[in-house]
């Protein structure tokens, strides 16, 4: 069934309007009021199309603008979510961060070597909502293998929702489909909304 677009509804409407007010009895005469809702109906109809064709056109320049930003980034280092322990210059601090839901009264971070195994584990202490910086003494971690961290936060022993914080730098955005996302580094592609900081 062809779809039918507000003008052609509009064409057949005033071609029904002059056809009802040519053969209507002139004793008895069309209604204004009647006529005038009639009118209003039809131009609602035009309306609503204008406007989600206009919301159509806004969405697309959005999605564009979008992109053109994401692209600005390629190059750049950014705190995004993951697990995986970066290092100062000097190589002897590891560095991370973490993101916590709510205040919790303590906060612990544990580092893993790469068979999984825990090697260090670093009291934070109480920590307020938000974003904090993870940094450790890394002078005794092995220098060999790639370190991941988890963070654990609890409030008075109640669990607090946490994540996990890591830097990256962004090689590459991905475009395709409809979710833009980021091709980094080292923690492979994660969606734009996974960036938390771009430093």
């Amino acid at each position: 069934m062809a779809t039918t677009s507000a003008a052609d509804m509009q064409d057949r409407f005033l071609k029904l309007l002059v056809a009802q007010l040519s053969n209507q009895d002139p004793m008895n005469p069309m209604d204004n009021a009647q006529l005038t809702s009639q009118i209003a109906q039809i131009n609602t109809v035009t309306g609503i199309e204008k406007l989600n064709t206009t919301l159509g056109s806004m969405s697309t320049q959005s999605s564009t603008m979008q992109r053109l930003q994401a692209s600005a980034v390629v190059g750049k280092n950014v705190l995004t979510e993951g697990n995986i322990l970066s290092y100062s210059s000097d190589g002897k601090t590891a560095m991370g961060a973490l993101n916590l839901d709510a205040p919790a009264t303590e906060v612990t971070v544990k580092v893993m070597n790469a068979a999984g195994q825990v090697i260090d584990v670093k009291s934070l202490g109480p920590q307020a909502a938000g974003q904090h910086d993870i940094r450790l003494d890394a002078t005794g971690y092995p220098s060999s293998e790639e370190l991941t961290f988890s963070v654990t936060a609890t409030n008075k022993g109640a669990d607090v929702g946490s994540k996990a914080l890591m830097y990256d730098s962004v090689v590459s955005v991905n475009t395709t489909g409809t979710d833009l996302s980021l091709n980094l580094s080292r923690n492979g592609n994660k969606p734009y909304s996974a960036i938390y900081s771009i430093l």
